[in-house]
């Protein structure tokens, strides 16, 4: 079962649920769409606020759901092992999905699932702070990574006040790693100041180069 489920995790990752839900309501590709990355963020680019949430809440749950599997299935003596695996698995597969030829998103969001499954308060320390920096800071690369740091900080301290198992750490240092491998290029754009915003100085951006009425 330690090797099994790490597998199912992978699958569950790869489910494109981004690339679904906006084919259904606007007929388009996601891959042909801003940055081709089939997450939330380039989701709601496509098709709007609502399937960008949608396809969000959906790629959290797919990492929550790996995990669980883990929790459930697994003897005490190899559970957090297999947790840990388990949602590293399911950012690989959200990353590099087998259904679409080893592409996919960027992993925050299921990053952030799999987390909240090993400890649920981890809710209230990333959406916050995620959602923060992607509205008013306007990088989604930067508030992905920004979660992923948290993660694995939270786990070091839980971990220090025995809290919970430090092999949890593990599995916040492999996410950050996979999340910045997936980021490069988008970190790229950023150090060329080419990256795209979103939020709030999107906004007031769109708002300078729109010409006045007379």
């Amino acid at each position: 079962m330690l090797i099994l489920l790490p597998l199912i995790g992978y699958v569950l990752g790869s489910l494109p649920t981004g690339l679904i839900y906006v084919r259904l309501f606007t007929g388009q590709d996601l891959r042909a769409v801003g940055s081709g990355r089939t997450g939330g963020t380039n989701a709601m680019r496509a098709a709007g606020l609502g399937v960008g949430l949608l396809t969000a809440f959906s790629d959290v749950f797919k990492g929550t759901l790996a995990v669980w599997l883990a929790q459930w299935a697994l003897p005490a003596e190899t559970r957090a092992l297999g947790m840990v695996l388990a949602g590293l698995a399911a950012i690989l597969g959200h990353n590099y999905s087998i259904f679409l030829r080893f592409k996919g998103g960027a992993g925050g969001a299921t990053a952030t699932g799999a987390a909240m499954a090993m400890w649920p308060w981890m809710l209230l320390i990333v959406v916050p702070l995620g959602g923060g920096i992607l509205y008013f800071i306007g990088y989604a690369s930067v508030a992905t990574l920004a979660a992923a740091a948290a993660i694995t900080l939270a786990f070091a301290l839980l971990a220090a006040l025995k809290l919970l198992d430090p092999l949890f750490i593990l599995y916040g240092v492999g996410a950050l790693i996979l999340l910045a491998w997936s980021l490069r290029p988008n970190l790229a754009r950023l150090l060329r100041g080419e990256e795209r915003l979103v939020g709030l100085r999107a906004k007031r951006q769109a708002a300078q180069v729109t010409p006045k009425s007379e």
